[in-house]
């Protein structure tokens, strides 16, 4: 089985994100989630997004970045929206990870040098989710599928950002229900 570190979006380690990290453990996984928050949630997107800039985006970076250091090497990183910033950094400069999934955003590999070699990654969004489709993630997501061999791009209907996570209004239960499928059929094959 393999060990994730999963990293939360803006709405801090929510409800939702601590139920789909319950799913993947329930499928046998190891799932580490820290909070980059230090135990904040936020009722909405906005107030998420003004706790991270108030707080300094280079400190929640760097707090995702500290805590992928205390675990294995060989771990598989997913990030939530606003966690996909460590998440694809220890990817990309971390050597060992066994993978990578980027759900609602993608940053430019150039960020972070190049995509490592061989490590399979999954990027999931909403086509017209406005921060996904329209600021830059979705090109970025596409760049690096045509970088690799070991990439995927899966976009669904719809418009919201945060679709996965159970615990908020943007919650689409089918949606989230593929990903699920699709995100477990993926550690499952790091395994083989």
């Amino acid at each position: 089985m393999a060990e994730v570190v999963l990293y939360h979006h803006a709405q801090g380690l929510t409800d939702g994100v601590k139920s789909f990290a319950d799913e993947l453990r329930q499928a046998g996984h190891t799932v580490h989630t820290p909070d980059l928050y230090e135990g904040r949630t936020f009722g909405t997107l906005e107030e998420g997004i003004g706790y991270a800039k108030e707080t300094g985006f280079g400190v929640i970076l760097d707090r995702g970045l500290k805590a992928g250091e205390g675990f294995s090497d060989s771990v598989v990183y997913i990030g939530h929206s606003l966690g996909v910033m460590p998440a694809q950094q220890l990817t990309q400069t971390r050597p060992g990870a066994k993978g990578a999934v980027f759900l609602y955003s993608c940053l430019p590999v150039s960020e972070f040098g190049s995509w490592p070699a061989g490590v399979p990654v999954q990027i999931h969004g909403m086509d017209g989710d406005p921060f996904f489709a329209d600021e830059g993630d979705l090109d970025a997501a596409r760049e690096l599928v045509a970088s690799t061999d070991r990439a995927e791009l899966f976009l669904y209907p719809g418009k919201d950002h945060l679709f996965a996570d159970a615990s908020l209004p943007a919650y689409d239960e089918a949606a989230a229900a593929l990903l699920t499928r699709r995100v477990l059929t993926f550690l499952g094959a790091l395994e083989a």
